[in-house]
């Protein structure tokens, strides 16, 4: 069996939480439930930092703002690690091309962390803190969910992801104004402190 469907369910979590990513896989490949995971990824201290810095993402992800600086942060990290997992998923298996895997996941990875770090975008416009709590725990949830669907039935999870990418590249492109009106926000923001550390006068 084909090892795609698992590559790109896993390149389109990894672009929302790819430390929760390689933390489920790793659990479940050490604790025997597949055989799909490469034992690289199931090392004890692949898994430890992969859970501390779970830990991190889960609290940073739901704080106004802090959660879109993140998002920055991660614009190379996530694609990398969609495209590295991707790359180690195949070359377990042996049935899909290390390169062509590594591009999948990847670049799907990439796809999703633009349509999460834009969804953040808009929602920080409204600055209360409850729907980004909201929509995170929901992220973790899914990303959850979708990683373990997908080790029994990962055809149907691959499905799921796809749906799930298309629905929020469409969610996307009707969020564009509050996402401009976030970079002003943001904009004006720096402008203010920048004048702020020159006593309110724009430096010579």
């Amino acid at each position: 069996m084909s090892v795609l469907p698992l590559v790109f369910t896993s390149g389109w979590a990894s672009g929302i939480n790819a430390y929760a990513v390689v933390l489920l896989l790793g659990v479940f490949g050490a604790t025997g439930i597949t055989d799909e995971v490469p034992e690289s990824l199931q090392r004890p201290d692949v898994l430890i930092v992969a859970g501390v810095l779970f830990a991190c993402e889960a609290v940073a992800d739901k704080i106004p703002y802090v959660d879109s600086v993140w998002d920055t942060a991660h614009t190379v990290i996530r694609p990398v690690s969609g495209a590295v997992v991707g790359a180690l998923l195949a070359g377990q298996s042996g049935s899909l091309p290390d390169l062509a895997a590594g591009a999948v996941g990847g670049s799907t990875a990439l796809a999703s962390h633009c349509v999460k770090a834009g969804t953040r975008m808009a929602i920080n416009t409204s600055p209360e803190p409850f729907s980004n709590i909201i929509v995170s725990t929901a992220e973790d949830l899914g990303v959850g969910g979708i990683v373990s669907f997908a080790m029994f039935y990962p055809e149907a999870a691959a499905i799921i992801a796809a749906v799930l990418l298309v629905l929020g590249l469409i969610l996307l492109y009707f969020l564009v104004s509050r996402i401009r009106r976030f970079l002003r926000r943001r904009a004006q923001r720096r402008e203010e402190r920048r004048l702020a550390a020159h006593g309110g006068r724009p430096p010579d």
